[in-house]
């Protein structure tokens, strides 16, 4: 599958700012900037989308090392592990719409989760290829936590996810993480490129990594998790854009939406949602 780059060059300039600001930028601050505006572009609910870091290795790419990675970091503005909804894009965030009184899932979709796009092309790859409701709605949910923190999101999506959906699904959001660095070849799933941008070409996974994986691989789930890797993997075409409404009927039948409103009612993970809904609140 190819993933065509094509970046509006005045477009990208003009939303760092413009030229003066992009010229006081060092090397590693641009390379950066451009693949947060590729991924903000797969997000855009126009279909704006073009590509970008989701590219497969071209002839000649060279990937970075985990310590050249380290060292970009005293160039950030924000941790790379910071959520979504707290970011701005190039150095601002943008108003939000207020949530409704009482949120349903949906409403989470349309008004506050980032990578909308993607775990939609990864559900409907699923469902497209037979996969069970739960392997559906997993892969639906898998990364919708990164609004809230990227680091260990499969952690949090399956603590996010846990009072509302049956115990399999929060548990392939869960360890589908660990499963997305180690391939399957039997299952079609390989490395991608991806995570050798992101994690740097000579990135070993830590301890909890290596030990979550270890304990899947041998858990009557394991093919639940792998799945949503196997989906996860083919879920970035820019050119595809999927609308949630063949999956409210699953939403429907697999998840416990409360009648408070998320956020609203007494469950472990309330104050998450409440997060997300109000990101702008000082304490």
């Amino acid at each position: 599958m190819k993933f065509g780059v094509e970046v509006d060059r005045r477009l990208f300039i003009a939303s760092l700012g413009g030229a003066a600001a992009v010229a006081a930028m060092d090397h590693e601050a641009r390379a950066e900037s451009l693949e947060d505006y590729m991924a903000q572009q797969l997000e855009e609910p126009q279909g704006q989308a073009q590509g970008g870091a989701f590219a497969p290795a071209q002839p000649g790419e060279k990937f970075p090392t985990v310590a050249e990675l380290a060292a970009q970091n005293e160039n950030r503005a924000m941790r790379r592990g910071v959520g979504d909804v707290f970011m701005g894009r190039a150095g601002r965030v943008t108003k939000l719409d207020p949530m409704p009184a009482k949120p349903t899932l949906q409403d989470f979709f349309k008004l506050r989760f980032s990578t909308v796009n993607h775990v939609l092309q990864s559900a409907n790859r699923a469902m497209q290829t037979g996969m069970t409701e739960e392997v559906i709605l997993a892969c639906l949910l898998h990364d919708v936590s990164q609004t809230l923190i990227k680091v260990d999101h499969g952690w949090w999506g399956a603590q996010l996810f846990e009072p509302y959906v049956p115990e399999k699904v929060s548990w392939a959001i869960r360890y589908h993480q660990a499963l997305r660095f180690y391939p399957d070849h039997a299952a079609g799933y390989e490395y991608p490129d991806l995570y050798k941008r992101l994690f740097g070409v000579d990135y070993e996974p830590p301890p909890h990594i290596q030990a979550a994986y270890k304990f899947a691989k041998n858990h009557k789930w394991y093919m639940e998790a792998r799945l949503v890797t196997v989906n996860d993997l083919y879920a970035f075409d820019p050119n595809v854009k999927v609308s949630i409404d063949p999956f409210i009927d699953i939403i429907g039948r697999q998840f416990k939406q409360p009648k408070e409103g998320l956020g609203n009612d007494t469950s472990p993970s309330a104050h998450m949602w409440r997060a997300m809904a109000l990101p702008d609140s000082p304490l």
